[in-house]
């Protein structure tokens, strides 16, 4: 089978513009794998399976992954314009500082697929997907139209994660119950108190309870 780097160099090749990247695994598995652009990537997954040499006909998993948001700290030097005292006389002078300043670098959502070819008797390739972010901006296309087998765990992601999948023939929630909020492998997801469908134990519903209180008050 070809290697990560020749199968982006084939994509590039079949679909001009994919905009594909790729992301290299520095973990003994050195399982690398290529990023997407969503806007291509249907068109990309379907040169993936229908390629002759290639022929990724299954769709073995597909995951997500919750990337929260990053703090940076970097030092800069700016001009800063200090009042200094010369032989006896007040005037402005020009300094150069250096000061810390804080970065946010948002985070996202992303779909990870572990693609595999039953004809050709290879794989994996793992491509994956990111969201604009994790609030207004989680949509990506779905590939259910290519591989089947994306459905259910596409629905999966969804319920789990709340990644948007665009274009699914059935998208809905498949483990959590309808009127389900939040989604629980979020890593800022916080576990309600109690739920209104079934008893809980009074003890640990209690703890749980003082627990996100003390949190609260901080």
């Amino acid at each position: 089978m070809k290697s990560v780097e020749e199968i982006k160099t084939a994509i590039e090749a079949a679909v001009p513009g994919a905009g594909v990247e790729f992301v290299s695994n520095p973990s003994p598995s050195a399982q690398h794998s290529l990023r997407l652009a969503p806007d291509r990537a249907v068109e990309i997954a379907r040169f993936l399976r229908d390629d002759p040499e290639l022929a990724l006909d299954f769709c073995s998993n597909v995951t997500g992954i919750d990337w929260l948001d990053k703090e940076f700290s970097e030092k800069v030097k700016v001009k800063r314009t200090v009042t200094k005292t010369i032989d006896g006389v007040e005037q402005p002078v020009e300094e150069t500082v250096e000061e810390t300043r804080k970065r946010v670098e948002p985070g996202y959502l992303e779909a990870v697929y572990h693609l595999y070819s039953v004809a050709k008797g290879h794989g994996p390739v793992v491509i994956r997907m990111r969201t604009g972010n994790r609030s207004d901006r989680v949509e990506l296309p779905s590939l259910t139209p290519i591989w089947r087998g994306a459905e259910f765990q596409e629905r999966e992601v969804f319920d789990l994660y709340g990644i948007v999948f665009k274009g699914h023939p059935d998208l809905r929630r498949l483990l959590m119950w309808d009127g389900f909020k939040d989604h629980p492998m979020r890593k800022d997801y916080v576990e309600p108190d109690d739920y209104e469908y079934e008893p809980t134990p009074h003890d640990a519903v209690l703890k749980r309870a003082q627990a996100h209180k003390a949190m609260a008050g901080k």
